[in-house]
């Protein structure tokens, strides 16, 4: 496993070293040595969770306020299309975005430092997405942008099918940043 640095400041993609054979595959997800290599605390990781979207769903932009929180992200089924904004105040990449697709076949992790907004699209009929967390969930310090802000202008590569009522209401960038410099 090799981990390469993203185009934001502080974000990790960890790429694996799949065998296949006769048989399927084998691929090692994480590796804590590999993690505390470039920085991270395996330790600190205290929650997985998974989520399963359908063909152009999309969820996005969320985050949190506060401490934030770190996630390393994987897509263990089908297909994401994965974003990150930087809404780190005083980052030499906030306000940046990145995108990268995460898959069942190269088995890619992504590390997203705290601070950022995270959000992505299914690529695939369906696509299971794997998180591991490294806080507990606070429903006051979450912060959500609308996938389609202008001031953002995120290119999605498929029209959206579904995205929830939450998303949907999102306030703007800018109301995000009024909150983030709070």
């Amino acid at each position: 496993m090799r981990a390469e640095r993203g185009a934001l400041d502080g974000v990790l993609l960890f790429v694996p070293a799949p065998h296949h054979d006769d048989r399927g595959f084998f691929t090692r997800t994480f590796d804590a040595a590999v993690a505390k290599e470039h920085g991270l605390d395996p330790a600190a990781f205290i929650q997985d969770s998974q989520s399963r979207s359908r063909l152009g769903t999309v969820r996005a932009l969320h985050g949190r306020v506060g401490r934030g929180e770190a996630k390393l992200v994987r897509c263990a089924r089908g297909a994401i299309h994965d974003v990150l904004v930087d809404a780190r105040p005083g980052s030499p990449t906030y306000g940046g975005s990145m995108s990268v697709v995460l898959d069942d076949e190269t088995f890619a992790c992504l590390y997203v430092p705290p601070g950022f907004l995270h959000g992505f699209q299914a690529l695939t009929e369906q696509a299971d997405v794997c998180y591991r967390i490294d806080r507990e969930h606070d429903p006051a310090e979450d912060v959500s942008v609308r996938y389609d802000d202008p001031d953002l202008a995120l290119a999605w590569p498929l029209p959206v099918t579904a995205i929830s009522a939450r998303d949907l209401s999102a306030g703007s960038w800018r109301e995000a940043q009024a909150r983030l410099l709070a």
